[in-house]
Parts: structure tokens; sequence; C-alpha cells
């Protein structure tokens, strides 16, 4: 049995939707899908407070259409399966047991856990695992800017981003603020390839093909240049630096230690029942 969705009207009063929601629906009950009706109530709590009236009447329009298609597919499965096909009793228990299992298992991870991740501890799976940390891209120490071609400071600032002087660097980045589109200062950080590229909008291969020099620049349609001083570069096939995995690490250590307490949670299980004699394997 499927039922079209009705929208029922009454004269009682328009809670807290906005005009043009209200408008569409004035009733205590707002829809009805077969046998289930949908109360101003339940729609109210899915409309958010200060939407626009067009917004809000498309997502009370969104609810009810989602509202009324889950209802009538499970009247018709209620319809068309038989008695042991709309049995999930079995299901129902299964999925309670795992997700028992899960709750306790976070429960018990999360109370023996150690999430603190020394720097020797890094370095030494950092040298254990060099293999792992193969690049599939260059990474990247840069400066960088987009600047107007013509601007009669590029000159300046393209010499002063370059220097291994601090209050070379400090100038380059003062001359920038006042005549760049945009300008960073990443030499202390490593970054993929591509998000260099990304934070000069330009395609990143192209980027790193113009390299020369330690620069990498090209000229848009706009007539604005990306620039990149490049102070370090490691490229795609070699190691990547130990400061631009610090983090994966990281994760990678922490995850390992929760996947070994996870084993021991399930072996102290079993040697626990079998001291106390409630595992037996005949």
């Amino acid at each position: 049995m499927v039922c079209a969705v009705a929208v029922l009207a009454s004269c009682k009063g328009v809670g807290r939707f906005s005009e043009a929601t209200a408008e569409l629906f004035r009733g205590e009950v707002v829809a009805r899908a077969g046998d289930h009706r949908l109360h101003r109530s339940e729609l109210e709590k899915f409309i958010p407070t200060g939407v626009s009236p067009e917004d809000s009447a498309n997502l009370a329009a969104r609810y009810i259409k989602a509202w009324a298609e889950d209802l009538l597919l499970v009247d018709m499965a209620e319809a068309q399966l038989s008695a042991s096909e709309k049995d999930v009793t079995k299901e129902l228990e299964q999925y309670r047991r795992s997700l028992l299992k899960y709750r306790y298992e976070q429960l018990y991870i999360n109370q023996r856990l150690d999430t603190l991740v020394t720097d020797a501890e890094i370095e030494a799976f950092y040298a254990e695992n060099a293999s792992k940390f193969t690049l599939e891209r260059p990474v990247i120490k840069a400066r960088y800017l987009i600047i107007p071609a013509d601007s009669r400071l590029l000159k300046r600032i393209r010499s002063l981003m370059s220097s291994a002087d601090d209050t070379e660097v400090t100038e380059a980045e003062q001359l920038a603020y006042t005549s760049a589109i945009k300008y960073a200062d990443m030499s202390d950080t490593w970054m993929d390839a591509i998000t260099l590229g990304q934070e000069l909008g330009v395609d990143y291969k192209a980027l790193l093909s113009s390299i020369k020099n330690g620069f990498a620049e090209i000229k848009d349609d706009s007539g604005n240049l990306h620039l990149a001083y490049i102070s370090e570069i490691v490229q795609e096939g070699k190691t990547a630096p130990l400061d631009y995995c610090r983090e994966r690490i990281r994760d990678l250590v922490v995850s390992a230690r929760r996947h070994q307490l996870q084993l021991s949670l399930e072996e102290s299980l079993l040697e626990d029942a079998r001291k106390n004699n409630k595992f037996v394997t005949y």
C-alpha cells in the first residue's frame, strides 16, 4: 500500500515558522503519509532559527519529502515481506553485540592509551621506516608572493626575499605589504608542491618547471607575477624530511598503541576466562 503525501491545513496558530512557511503549514498536523502524521512540533525542530523565508520553506519541503519516502518504503516492506523476512531479531542482536563490544573497547583503550609521543620515539620510527616516507611529489620551503608584474618594487622585493639576512627578509615583507596582492614566508615549514601551487593560484607542475636560479615564476593573464623563492626542495622519489613527517609519525605511533591495546584486551579476556573456568575447549 502506497499513499501520496498530503499536506493538511487548518486555522490553528503558526508557531515559530517564518510567515512564508507558516502559510503552507498552519495546522498541528502538517503532512500525512499513509496512516502516519507529521506534526508541526517535529518539523519545527528541523527548521533552524534565523533562516530566510525561502530557505525555511525549502528546508520544510525537503524534510517532508524525506520523511514520507522513508515511511512509505517501510509500509511497503511491511505489506510485501513475509513474516520470516520481517523477523530482524537475529540482526538486531548481532548489531547490539557489535555496538556493545565497540563501546567497551573504546572505553578500555581511552582509559589506557598514552598519546604522548616523544621526539626520540618519532626519530626512531622515522629511521626504522624510511621506506614508508618516499615522496610522491616534491616538498618545498619557500617565500612567495603575487604582485603586479610592472610594480616598481618588484626587483627590490625579489632581491630581498632571497636573502639569508633576517633584516632584509623583514624588509621584503614590509614592502610586499604595501605593493603585493599576496605575500607569505614559509621558509621554515615544509609544504607539498601542490600546496604551494594552490597558495599561488597556479598549476604546481608548471610552477616547478619554471624554477630557475632558486625562483619559480609564472605571469598570469591579468598582468600579475606569481613568484616563489625556493629556499629548500626535496624532490619526488626521495625520503621526506623528518619535520614534514612528524605529525604523520605521531599518528602512526598512537595508532599502533591503540591496536596493541585492543589485542591485549582480547588476550587478557581469554586468559582470565580460562583461569576462572569460564572458557573451556573440548
